[in-house]
């Protein structure tokens, strides 16, 4: 009988308590595992380095990373969408003050959130988002994306995504057709007023603009600015800051495609 690789088995162990829990601690994972704290250190170290985790600048918790295996989602290509926005949102993000949200495609009509300047201290929110898969129809980086697909897509996909919601969910699925053309007339998508994203924010409700990433004809993700909804209007960050999201999703379409080769 082959010999098991030890190191192996425990780093699958630990990407299938991540992928099943969510946002881990070292102290859940230690308890879920059974494994030493120093050894779960050690893997996660590594599985961060190759991008199957990713690990919290605030609190050192952990969760699935841009290369994490995901149902219709390419990890290359989330891959080279993060490498090609790593400096593109910090510089937004140095430009304007505000958060910075990249999101990827992950099938289905659906975006997930890749990478993020978010820091309290700067920023007044929470920069515990990646991994977390926003609203396609109250966020403004799922009516973004959604908003830039050829019509036979975005009609299927709508008409998908809206299968099973309820509540305010529901309320905002009917309308959605309604805002996306709005999206498309006014050039950028807006945070519904008062969303609470339940997985991610605590604390003060935040705001947003996010508009779509093109590359070569294609719609490869969303990028948006986040802030405090207490601290700005939407209307006065779309006039200071619309251009600047743009030319950064541009530049991001443009070394995206190059990643892409």
């Amino acid at each position: 009988m082959t010999k098991l690789n030890r190191s192996v088995e425990r780093g699958l162990n630990i990407l299938e308590v991540i992928s099943s829990n969510g946002v881990c601690s070292l102290a859940f994972l230690a308890e879920r595992t059974g494994l030493p704290k120093p050894t779960i250190l050690r893997i996660c170290a590594t599985l961060v380095q190759q991008r199957w985790l990713s690990q919290s600048r605030s609190d050192s918790r952990y969760r699935v990373g841009s290369r994490f295996p995901r149902v219709n989602a390419h990890p290359d290509s989330i891959d080279a969408l993060v490498e090609a926005g790593a400096s593109a949102i910090l510089a937004l993000s140095e430009a304007t003050g505000l958060g910075v949200d990249l999101a990827a495609p992950i099938g289905n009509g659906r975006v997930e959130i890749v990478d993020t300047t978010r820091t309290f201290s700067e920023h007044g929110v929470f920069p515990d988002c990646i991994g977390y898969r926003p609203s396609p129809f109250r966020s403004a980086l799922g009516c973004a994306f959604l908003a830039a697909l050829d019509p036979a897509q975005e009609a299927e996909y709508t008409a998908r995504l809206a299968v099973h919601t309820t509540g305010r969910d529901r309320v905002a699925a009917l309308a959605l057709p309604a805002k996306l053309r709005e999206v498309r007339v006014q050039g950028f998508a807006t945070r519904e007023d008062g969303y609470w994203g339940r997985a991610v924010d605590y604390g003060g409700i935040p705001s947003a603009i996010a508009v779509a990433i093109s590359s070569r004809g294609h719609i490869v993700g969303a990028v948006s600015l986040i802030w405090l909804a207490e601290q700005h209007s939407v209307a006065s960050v779309a006039k200071a800051h619309l251009e600047k999201l743009t030319a950064t999703a541009r530049e991001i379409g443009e070394l995206y495609a190059a990643h892409i080769g």
